[in-house]
């Protein structure tokens, strides 16, 4: 074996070995390193998520043998144009979308004054006292929580002795259930990254605005709103996406109400016609790509 090569001052020179090769090769090489750890992930990301929804697209095209029941690759239009053109599709697709929209913008309104409080007024213990317990209902099951709420909305149940000695009603099960559950499900999304933007507002900008004599209401409209919409738009990606694919909620609190999320579980189980799941799976699907595509363009996905 070589002894090392002695360098300046007699200080022996590591030997060349190919691990030090590499080393040196991916130190002066920064995409390489780059492209290598970014390997691992983005396939994953390609096999796993990418290969499902090409699997996804493939299969609406297929058909069901009426007789056994068996899918068949025979390539046929009639799972899309079904889902297209059927009354109960388009119904159940803008009742689907209604709901995420009202969900969002719930949420949006709640978390707007929550987000302010916490990134211009709180101080940093209370901030982070508020961040723990806008966390806190992530560490429990959505099962949990989506059943929490169905024995409050119940008969009898929380809401109702609350609203019932004042005259009050309480929803009942039905799509007024469904919005506050996934409201109340969904909201630390839209939370955090509102207050993430709002936290980027310089403060200067509110002082100079109070100093220029603008009112509260019109600082917040004429500088923070412009500066927090790609925020804003960030954070209804979450609670609208969600929102849309739900299924378990509506079935928990829901009645006898139906979203797009319910009609794909059916067909998937009960009725076992994969190819019409695919395709009813394939609104949802359309539906966010247009809606990322307009958020890309607004800059809110820099916000994510």
């Amino acid at each position: 074996m070589a002894a090392p090569t002695p360098g300046r001052a007699g200080i022996p020179q590591p030997r060349a070995t190919p691990a030090r090769r590499i080393s040196v090769f991916l130190s002066q090489h920064a995409r390489t390193r780059l492209g290598l750890l970014l390997a691992a992930p983005l396939f994953w990301l390609g096999a796993v998520y990418i290969v499902a929804l090409a699997a996804l697209l493939v299969t609406a095209f297929w058909t069901v043998d009426s007789f056994t029941g068996q899918v068949r690759t025979e390539w046929t239009l009639d799972n899309v144009i079904d889902v297209v053109t059927g009354a109960l599709y388009q119904t159940v697709t803008l009742r689907t979308i209604g709901v995420a929209l009202l969900v969002t913008i719930v949420d949006i309104l709640i978390a707007l004054p929550i987000a302010f409080f916490m990134a211009k007024v709180a101080g940093p213990r209370l901030r982070g006292i508020l961040v723990i317990a806008i966390l806190m209902p992530l560490w429990a099951s959505y099962l949990v929580k989506a059943y929490a709420w169905r024995s409050v909305l119940s008969e009898g149940g929380v809401w109702a002795s609350l609203v019932e000695p004042v005259g009050g009603e309480t929803p009942g099960y039905g799509l007024p259930a469904v919005v506050i559950t996934l409201a109340y499900i969904w909201l630390p999304y839209v939370i955090l990254p509102i207050y993430a933007g709002l936290e980027r507002v310089p403060d200067s900008l509110l002082e100079a605005s109070s100093d220029l004599g603008a009112k509260t209401w019109r600082t917040i409209v004429s500088v923070v709103l412009p500066m927090l919409t790609p925020a804003i738009i960030a954070a209804s990606i979450f609670s609208f996406s969600l929102s849309l694919g739900d299924y378990i909620t509506v079935n928990i609190v829901g009645g006898t109400s139906q979203m797009l999320g319910n009609l794909v579980y059916t067909n998937v189980g009960a009725a076992n016609n994969l190819p019409l799941a695919a395709a009813i799976a394939l609104i949802p699907v359309s539906i966010m790509v247009v809606y990322l595509a307009a958020a890309r363009r607004s800059g809110a996905l820099e916000n994510l």
